[in-house]
């Protein structure tokens, strides 16, 4: 057998899944010299030392958050921790002295000698480095049980530290360890060495361990929730450690496949490692080998260890959790599970009738491997076809295949195409039955047919894909699958190849739009020289408008030209031409979206920031001090910001839309902004409302681009400007402050790491391009009306204005001169907040934008008593009151069909 981590090179000489069948039948395969027993052909990749197992970091995760709910528990049930402390030391007071201290010395000699040990046998099996990763371990530990100590003395709630800790019997004026130095680093020791899987060993350290903790809390130097602390950050760090590092990769090589090969009967002569067509399904399809016996056909085999099986654990985790009415396989499943469910689908599915390989033999290949052994089938994938390949005859076939599937009721849960194998004579086997699933649903059993009419659409077109399943399922099976025809249903590599089509029509509709805008475009020098000041006569402004409206014109056809349909409107399509009135409504299938999910989060962490700053605020008192006229410039500088949304966005739309509704616009988007992300929510209803006013869609999405590009402009712009007279107020000179000088390097460090790694580069550049590809012309045209463009810069200045006179009201509403700050420290919160809030991910930015000015106006010298109340009012004038008009304004505008 060759030696791993070869060349790639090396590896040319191995042959295909076609040409394997007429390998095995060269004369003389019976007859090879023992010397090439146990050969592997071609050299297997190189495996990776350590790996980092997903179990480990859900154990970090879990250990978190248990020392999160136990400080949440000490924090706020004081008073039952302390009646269960009494208990505790009720009943262990009772107990023998002798007991005690025998128990005592037993465990402190114990606690040490069995961690040595344990280290000592590890050393002579030649284990070291696991040895390492258990001290590693134990030094972190020790580490975080000091960071700990030392945040409960000097920083914790006095509820914590009454949990943790109390006075020491030694002397009553001292406190005890709120976490124990030394235990927490065995128990860390302990299980980054692997001690848990050695039963004898993990006896007798937890009996240690039990020992240590029940005469420490019998001589009153520690509490229950403090053993209950060191036990969660040893296992916690212990968990992070093997994470970080990695664990030792027990994966089996080719040898000891050959070897697992003769314990069920066989004698392999050649295996040759094959390379899996498709990894974004997870990645846990198993190693496959084709092996050539001494006395009989070939064998494919598929090899599964728990490393592989790891792999794509939280894509799945996530689709579990995600999805409604139906799921993958479970995320967390045995090795012997895994095998017995990919044995039972392979004999349901030959048993149903339809083409698969056969399953002859299963095996352990050691503690942390399984093998399946199929008779050899040979051939090529659908992916691999050339389409003059893919005849009508082999679509219908794969129906058929699918259709024996589905009598039975089993899903196959991935017919993807290098699912769909084709041999020598033509007939199609359905492989990787591995995720299926027998008694589906009919849901399951609809995404089927939808995922195969994707994945055959995607080579042969819509129009072929369809005809096909219409021949052998019939139009009402197919039509029953309209609903399932979304992203979400599909295969995770399916819909990444729909993503890249996408991004490829947006392309070229955008090349096409661009082409057209050329050659429509007079060659007038004069008319785009912004230099100089243009001065028209009426006749030549009559010519300009002639000839905008031509490239407008030009530009449409382009657009409509070039404008292609997906894949899945395609098929659509195809179908309601057999069924009009099948259902196209697509079934909702998401429990949880990820924004729904990091909303959920971070208004969480929004909301305990600002009850933790208003639990020290009285609001009785405030309010009847509030200044109710700075109350009333608040709600006038509100509600100003709408006419200065709308200003800031007629300024770069050279079309003429009315005012008044471009004013209900901006107030529906408060409504808008609730349901959305602010930078999503604002740009689409906007881009909407041009679209209805009779700007076409093209030009009305390069519009609202235009508008949100000189916003970042003139918003960064403002936010160094007043960062800057900010960092000068109290220095003699116009000055920067070092925070000033600071911000700026930071800035610039960034710029020139995004500037000098390749793939941010590129990340950047790409973005801005496409900003840019349609923004540029359309500036063109509102540089040719100043007017426009004065209006659309004054309302974005206005609009930053009034939020922050808005804050500044606020704040004076609730504070008088003693606790006043300027008018730009004011300005550079805000901006910061703003800025935050775009980019947050929940609706309206709730959380982040709170924290964020509530923050900043402390960090410039206004006290939290202020702080908290002027910010909620800021957000209660800005957010949350304008909802309801908002909500008037957007049915006004959807009944007047300007929406």
């Amino acid at each position: 057998m060759k030696q791993q981590g070869a060349h790639p090179e090396d590896t040319e000489g191995t042959p295909d899944a076609s040409s394997r069948p007429d390998t095995a039948k060269q004369p003389g395969g019976a007859h090879r010299d023992v010397a090439h027993i146990d050969e592997v052909e071609g050299d297997e990749p190189l495996l990776p030392a350590r790996v980092h197992r997903p179990s480990d970091l859900m154990r970090l995760v879990g250990g978190v958050l248990a020392v999160v709910v136990l400080l949440a528990i000490a924090a706020f049930a004081h008073g039952t921790t302390s009646g269960l402390e009494q208990d505790i030391n009720k009943g262990t007071g009772q107990a023998p002295d002798l007991l005690i201290k025998i128990a005592g010395l037993a465990s402190s000699i114990a606690i040490l000698l069995v961690p040595v040990a344990f280290a000592i046998e590890r050393l002579i099996k030649r284990d070291g480095l696991r040895i390492a990763d258990g001290v590693l371990a134990a030094v972190l530990a020790h580490g975080v049980t000091l960071a700990t100590d030392l945040w409960v003395a000097r920083a914790a709630p006095d509820s914590i530290q009454d949990a943790l800790t109390q006075p020491s019997p030694g002397d009553i004026h001292a406190l005890t360890d709120p976490v124990h130095g030394y235990l927490a680093p065995v128990i860390a020791y302990m299980t980054a060495v692997g001690m848990s899987r050695r039963p004898r060993w993990r006896a007798v350290l937890w009996v240690v361990l039990l020992l240590d903790a029940f005469s420490m809390l019998v001589t009153g130097y520690t509490t229950p929730f403090s053993i209950i602390l060191t036990v969660l950050i040893g296992w916690t760090v212990a968990y992070g450690t093997l994470y970080a590092v990695g664990s030792p990769n027990v994966r089996p090589t080719g040898r000891t496949l050959m070897a697992g090969l003769r314990t069920v009967g066989f004698r392999p002569v050649t295996a040759s490692r094959e390379e899996a067509a498709d990894a974004a399904e997870g990645g846990d399809r198993g190693r496959r080998y084709f092996v050539t016996l001494e006395d009989g056909p070939p064998l494919d085999v598929t090899v599964v260890d728990r490393e592989q099986q790891a792999q794509g654990f939280f894509y799945r985790a996530w689709r579990n959790l995600a999805l409604r009415g139906f799921a993958t396989r479970r995320s967390l499943q045995s090795l012997r599970q895994a095998l017995e469910q990919e044995a039972l689908l392979a004999y349901a599915a030959i048993a149903a009738g339809a083409n698969a390989p056969k399953l002859i033999a299963t095996s352990e290949l050691g503690p942390d491997a399984v093998m399946l052994v199929y008779e050899h089938t040979g051939g090529r994938t659908l992916d691999s076809l050339d389409d003059e390949e893919i005849t009508d005859e082999l679509l219908r076939d794969t129906w058929h295949q699918v259709m024996a599937l589905q009598s039975r009721r089993i899903a196959h849960r991935r017919l993807v195409g290098d699912a769909i194998l084709v041999d020598r004579s033509g007939t199609v086997i359905l492989t990787d039955l591995r995720g299926g699933e027998i008694a589906a649903g009919d849901l399951l059993l609809r995404m089927d047919v939808s995922q195969l009419l994707v994945t055959l659409g995607l080579r042969v077109g819509a129009e072929r894909a369809v005809a096909s399943a219409l021949s052998v399922l019939g139009p009402d099976a197919v039509a029953d699958c309209l609903p399932m025809l979304q992203p979400i249903a599909l295969s995770r590599s399916t819909r990444a190849t729909l993503r890249r089509l996408a991004r490829e029509r947006a392309e070229r509709e955008r090349e096409a739009v661009l082409e057209a805008s050329r050659h429509s475009r007079p060659a007038r020098a004069h008319d785009t020289d912004v230099s100089r000041p243009v001065v028209l006569e009426k006749a030549d402004k009559k010519a300009v408008r002639a000839e905008q409206r031509a490239e407008k014109r030009a530009i449409d056809e382009a657009l409509d030209e070039a404008r292609e349909e997906d894949l899945l409107s395609q098929i659509r399509q195809e179908v309601l031409r057999i069924r009009p009135q099948a259902p196209v409504e697509p079934a909702r299938l998401e429990r949880v979206r990820p924004r729904t999910l990091i909303s959920l989060i971070a208004g969480a962490i929004g909301a305990y920031f600002l009850l933790t700053q208003l639990t020290h605020i009285e609001f009785g008192p405030l309010i009847s001090n509030a200044e109710w006229g700075w109350v009333a410039a608040a709600v006038l500088f509100s509600a100003l910001s709408y006419v200065a949304a709308a200003m800031a966005l007629l300024g770069f739309v050279p079309e003429r839309v009315p005012f008044p509704r471009t004013v209900a616009a901006q107030v529906a988007g408060s409504f808008v902004k609730i349901v959305a992300p602010a930078a999503v929510g604002g740009v689409a209803l906007n881009t909407r409302f041009l679209q209805r006013a009779g700007v076409r869609p093209g030009l009305a999405v390069a519009s609202v681009g235009a508008s949100q590009l000189f916003g970042l402009g003139c918003h960064i712009l403002m936010l160094l400007a007043f960062g800057y007279l900010t960092g000068t107020e109290k220095t003699p000179s116009l000055s920067p402050s070092r925070t000033v000088i600071g911000g700026l390097l930071t800035v610039a460090v960034l710029v020139l790491v995004v500037t000098s790694v390749p793939f941010l580069r590129k990340f950047v550049v790409t973005r801005v391009r496409s900003l840019f590809a349609g923004v540029v012309p359309r500036m063109l045209d509102v540089l040719q009306r100043p007017q426009k463009l004065v209006t659309g810069i004054g309302g974005m200045l206005l609009l930053t204005a009034c939020f922050v006179m808005c804050l500044d009201a606020s704040i004076r509403a609730f504070g008088d001169e003693s606790t006043s700050v300027s008018i730009a420290s004011v300005a550079v919160v805000f901006l910061a907040g703003n800025a935050l809030g775009s980019a947050a991910p929940t609706p309206g930015g709730v959380g982040a934008v709170e924290a964020t000015l509530t923050v900043g106006l402390i960090a410039v010298g206004l006290p939290k008593e202020v702080a908290a109340p002027a910010v909620l009012l800021f957000r209660l004038l800005t957010l949350w009151l304008p909802v309801l008009p908002g909500w008037l304004a957007f049915n006004h505008l959807t009944r007047k069909a300007a929406l």
